[in-house]
């Protein structure tokens, strides 16, 4: 079996584990409590881990502090977007446009240049993530707010693609450059949430600690691979692959959340897809 067609199923595997760490943050009242358990779980599995891997190399430590920055705007940007819409709206048209914009930010970062396949990919993209934005007319309310977080989530998601993709191609040990990622991230996130929902965020975590538990590993499985797939492969294609979740999330909210999921968004989640793999394949 050839490299390239195990990344491809390992991304698979990633774009299913995020939706299903998205499914049980989007299905809890207290989505920053929810979220933030579901970090603070991760980091707790990669601190476990430190104490048996070689620390990357310094040269990556600035990304993987930039990238805990960015990540904080991503958490604020997502919970705000499924406080606002739906998990099988929200979430297509979040990981959705990254890709679009991970491949333009790859171009001058890391000098990978997109080919008419890819661009055609580009376009299958935007015409999937407009008909969505514009499913119901002119976005406005809650349906134009959870638009416009879910269009603010995918630029954090570029963000922290192109700096860990970077990151990790610097880190000389893929594995430490994770591990310490997932285990510094979770801080900030849960000083800010014990600050402003402590009382909340302990319930929370009372009563839901299994779930919390599930969607952690779901979280370090999905990005962890991710990481990985970056250090060998583009962070266009890789990203792309990823964001094959699309397809789980809107029917992960279809199936548990009782979402609508009617013709319209199955043909823009088909057309998002189709160009993300259009990005991967050329």
């Amino acid at each position: 079996m050839s490299l390239h067609l195990v990344v491809a199923l390992l991304m698979l595997l990633a774009a299913a584990m995020h939706a299903g760490w998205n499914l049980f943050v989007k299905g809890k009242d207290d989505r920053l409590s929810a979220i933030t358990a579901v970090m603070s779980g991760g980091a707790v599995l990669a601190a476990l881990a430190l104490p048996f891997v070689d620390p990357p190399a310094r040269a990556s430590w600035i990304f993987i502090f930039l990238s805990i920055v960015v990540h904080l705007g991503y958490y604020a940007c997502l919970v705000s977007a499924y406080r606002h819409g739906d998990l099988s709206h929200a979430y297509p048209i979040a990981r959705g446009s990254a890709p679009l914009l991970v491949a333009i930010a790859a171009a001058p970062a890391a000098g990978e240049w997109l080919s008419p396949i890819q661009c055609v990919g580009v376009a299958l993209i935007s015409l999937g993530i407009v008909s969505l934005a514009f499913e119901r007319g002119f976005p406005k309310g809650d349906h134009g707010r959870s638009v416009l977080y879910a269009l603010g989530t995918a630029v954090f998601i570029m963000g922290y693609s192109v700096t860990d993709g970077l990151g990790v191609r610097r880190s000389g040990n893929a594995l430490g450059y994770i591990l310490w990622l997932f285990a510094l991230e979770a801080i900030p996130l849960l000083g800010i949430t014990i600050a402003i929902r402590r009382r909340a965020f302990f319930r929370h975590l009372r009563e839901h600690w299994q779930t919390a538990s599930a969607g952690a590993v779901l979280s370090c499985g999905a990005y962890g691979l991710a990481i990985w797939g970056m250090s060998v492969g583009t962070l266009a294609g890789i990203v792309s692959l990823r964001e094959t979740s699309v397809l789980f999330g809107a029917a992960f909210g279809a199936m548990f959340l009782s979402e609508r999921f009617g013709w319209k968004r199955i043909l823009a989640a088909i057309a998002v897809v189709g160009g993300n793999l259009l990005l991967q394949l050329a």
